[in-house]
């Protein structure tokens, strides 16, 4: 059974160490896979390698853990390819944010759509195609990608059609949203059968059963509408649900920067949001959290090797889906999860080529996509809409079109919302030129960009606005006086 495994992107924080264990908790696998960690960044590389050395030494398993800043070094021969990379780091992701929040566009994350979310497939598409150029040239031949880089969606179309390599997105929404229902329903989350389908962070629960027992969207709003702490926090999902009938996977905050009647108007963000957690839709929320989670990691990372390790028994491994995927494929096990893949007609009333997230089945004989057929109307056109917005991005990005680019962004709900043509044209220069070390298929598009900016005479923009419900990034002195959160989080912001 033996066969390599590359992480890209390794140097996520805990991130790839979680996946790690999640994979070295099935039994056949201890001792039999070769572990490659690749990533551009050496010292998160080095301190990610110290801690899943650390914990296969502390569970007596004998397989070897390579580092390595090479990435074809890193993908020669191998079967299982797991993306966690985020293109721009950080100082990228800060443009993504910062810049539309000029123009009035106020994003809780900005990684999914979104201008923010646009960007960011544009940088993280012209490096997904290297990464897959890579793998046709050197890995196994029978190489499976799995894709938990966002914008997710746009990632995994990008790699299936362009980059000609079998991809399957992986997104843990689903997981958070059934443990949500289970808790607001009172039932235990195991006696409970979901089916999802949509598109990844717009994914529906489009039916819900307990014991055979459907339950409808009337009986599950009344359960939200009692609960008072999750009513609280999550008014843009339940708002959904009220309107068009179906819950949704993504978080409150996620939820509320894809469509364009929430944070549209700066006085009523703060009607929709909360701010006990930043996914309730705090203004940059997650950017605020990664930021504080890689200087905590950083600071904090010898007492991380002093705590104790993962433990390979199986009791700590995780929800996320491609481990189970991969002892599916390799033991014939058989696992039910809902992925992102190309929908091929399994959402009947959504594109063909778009990638859904639905309900699929992974053995020996590979990976099974069973057939929904149509979404419920109104779900469907909400996805409809994020689709056109996702494929006028991976055409933009693929080709360097500044033109389709800008359509995109135009085009989408929020931005269109908040934007005139004009501004939409601007803030797109703008990020191009903030983000020209990213973007080398843009490099005629930033040279006009330039020009035009030099010319001056531009729209004006709020220049220091924070957005509606912005908070300030932790300082270490602050991050210390609570410890054990501080840690929790940049676990959880890792990837």
């Amino acid at each position: 059974m033996k066969f390599k495994v590359t992480f890209i992107g390794a140097g996520s924080i805990g991130f790839t160490r979680n996946l790690l264990a999640d994979l070295m908790s099935v039994p056949e696998f201890k001792g039999e896979l070769d572990i490659w960690l690749m990533d551009i960044n050496r010292q998160n590389l080095d301190m990610v390698t110290q801690l899943c050395r650390r914990d296969m030494a502390e569970n007596g398993v004998d397989c070897k853990i390579h580092a390595t800043l090479d990435r074809r070094e890193a993908l020669a021969g191998a079967k299982y390819v797991i993306c966690c990379a985020r293109i721009g780091c950080l100082e990228g992701f800060i443009t993504d944010v910062d810049i539309p929040l000029k123009y009035g566009v106020d994003q809780c994350v900005g990684d999914t759509l979104c201008v923010g979310g646009i960007m960011y497939g544009q940088r993280g598409i012209a490096q997904m195609l290297e990464f897959c150029k890579d793998m046709r040239e050197v890995s196994h031949p029978d190489v499976l990608l799995l894709n938990y880089s966002n914008p997710n969606a746009m990632m995994t179309w990008a790699a299936n059609k362009y980059g000609k390599i079998p991809t399957v997105g992986l997104c843990h929404g689903v997981m958070g949203g059934e443990r949500q229902i289970a808790e607001v329903l009172k039932i235990p989350r195991k006696e409970l059968d979901f089916i999802c389908a949509g598109i990844n962070h717009q994914t529906w629960y489009i039916q819900i059963k307990h014991h055979g027992r459907v339950i409808d969207g009337d009986e599950l709003l009344a359960a939200y509408e009692s609960n008072e702490q999750i009513s609280e926090k999550e008014k843009v999902r339940i708002d959904m649900l009220r309107r068009f009938g179906y819950y949704s996977t993504e978080s409150n905050g996620h939820l509320s920067e894809y469509l364009a009647w929430y944070r549209k108007r700066p006085g009523e963000i703060m009607d929709w949001i909360s701010l006990d957690s930043w996914s309730s839709g705090e203004t940059g929320g997650y950017l605020r959290v990664c930021l504080e989670g890689r200087n905590w990691f950083e600071t904090d990372f010898p007492n991380w090797l002093k705590a104790p390790a993962k433990k390979y028994d199986g009791t700590m491994r995780g929800e996320e889906h491609g481990s189970y995927i991969i002892e599916g494929l390799e033991t014939g096990r058989r696992y039910r999860g809902h992925f992102n893949v190309v929908n091929n007609n399994c959402i009947t009333n959504l594109a063909e080529d778009c990638i859904v997230e639905v309900p699929c089945y992974v053995d020996g004989n590979g990976i099974s996509v069973p057939r929904i057929g149509d979404l419920p109307l109104g779900c469907a056109a909400v996805c409809a809409q994020s689709v056109w917005v996702q494929r006028l991005a991976v055409e933009a990005a693929v080709h360097g079109d500044v033109k389709l680019l800008k359509q995109a962004a135009l085009m989408d709900p929020l931005t269109g919302a908040v934007c005139n043509p004009p501004e939409v044209w601007q803030m797109v220069d703008e990020m191009l030129i903030a983000q020209e070390q990213w973007l080398p298929q843009y490099s005629q598009a930033i040279t006009a960009a330039k020009e035009r900016f030099a010319k001056g005479n531009l729209l004006p923009t709020k220049d220091g606005y924070q957005g509606a419900a912005r908070l300030h990034v932790k300082n270490i002195d602050e991050l210390s006086e609570q410890k054990t959160k501080s840690t929790q989080n940049a676990q959880l912001s890792a990837k």
